[in-house]
């Protein structure tokens, strides 16, 4: 494939501010408050990730018309604590509420440039949960029951380099570099970039995948040579994952799990696990030893004594 994968081109950087551009021109919708545009602008100049974007902007919008009665700026810390009451009230997770709290935070914060206006509010305690794994070979039957080479090289990619769904989809080509088998990550979460492993066998079928599909600025594209989806990558997985049988949830972050316990299982040092996902902590890393089976299968169970 040479060159002509992975040809230089102009790549739309602009891409992510177009998308909020589409909350700034939303029409006015009668009795329902709209999150303001400098918080949106604010967003955009701190080159927030577009998933994040869009959550900050939900949960504010949620926020701000609970309280429609009020003015945003006369909302205090008490207001807030009735508010993640009330969602507390409705069985959502720690993390959910958490994102709630950095919406809020956020307009005060840094829109208005208040100083940790916040900071007292307490925060809901995050689950303990190990991350979900399933076996290689489970991987394998996923793949396997793909229904085309396009969804060969999505699901393969997720596994092979522990992509996040919208690192996936941000790829372009010239993001492959076949000579130094890595791939270059951009826009990954937290606004950060990273290389990661390409797998000689996943490289083989991009280039047939190139050849046929043609794609012109991302990777992967939908029709009329738009960006894929993050909803149609989930649905690739979720419907390759009943095709093989499986019956536990899979999603693309199942795979990414995957790809790091079994990285962990084959001895590769965590730290270098740690830059290949991205994470800037090693403590975020070690989740993982937690589910790593090489070790706990070298213990003998105390029954087998018994027998």
């Amino acid at each position: 494939m040479g060159s002509v994968f992975f040809a230089n081109r102009n790549t739309n950087t602009l891409g992510e501010e177009v998308e909020l551009d589409r909350y700034k021109k939303r029409k006015q919708i009668a009795g329902y408050r709209l999150c303001p545009d400098t918080y949106i602008r604010r967003l955009e100049i701190g080159q927030y990730a577009l998933n994040t974007a869009r959550t900050y902007i939900s949960m504010f919008e949620k926020f701000i018309n609970y309280y429609r009665e009020k003015k945003i700026d006369d909302l205090d810390e008490n207001d807030i604590r009735n508010y993640l009451q009330f969602l507390a009230g409705k069985q959502l997770s720690g993390s959910t509420l958490n994102m709630a709290v950095n919406s809020i935070k956020f307009y005060y914060e840094k829109v208005l440039g208040m100083p940790q206006r916040f900071y007292a509010i307490e925060r809901p305690r995050m689950a303990n949960k190990l991350p979900k794994v399933i076996s290689k070979e489970e991987v394998k039957l996923i793949i396997d029951n793909t229904n085309n080479l396009k969804h060969w090289c999505i699901v393969s990619l997720l596994y092979s380099a522990g992509l996040r769904r919208a690192e996936l989809v941000n790829l372009k080509t010239e993001n492959i570099d076949s000579k130094r088998m890595v791939i270059h990550v951009i826009g990954a979460k937290g606004n950060k970039e990273r290389l990661t492993i390409l797998s000689p066998g996943v490289l083989k079928n991009l280039r047939i995948y190139h050849r046929i599909y043609k794609p012109k600025l991302f990777l992967f594209e939908g029709p009329g040579a738009k960006q894929y989806s993050a909803e149609s990558v989930l649905k690739i997985v979720k419907n390759a994952a009943k095709k093989a049988g499986i019956k536990k949830v899979i999603t693309p972050h199942v795979l990414r799990h995957s790809f790091a316990t079994h990285l962990l299982e084959a001895g590769v040092d965590l730290r270098y696990i740690q830059v290949l996902l991205g994470h800037s902590s090693t403590k975020t890393t070690e989740i993982y030893t937690q589910v790593a089976i090489n070790n706990i299968n070298a213990i003998k169970s105390p029954i087998e004594s018994l027998f």
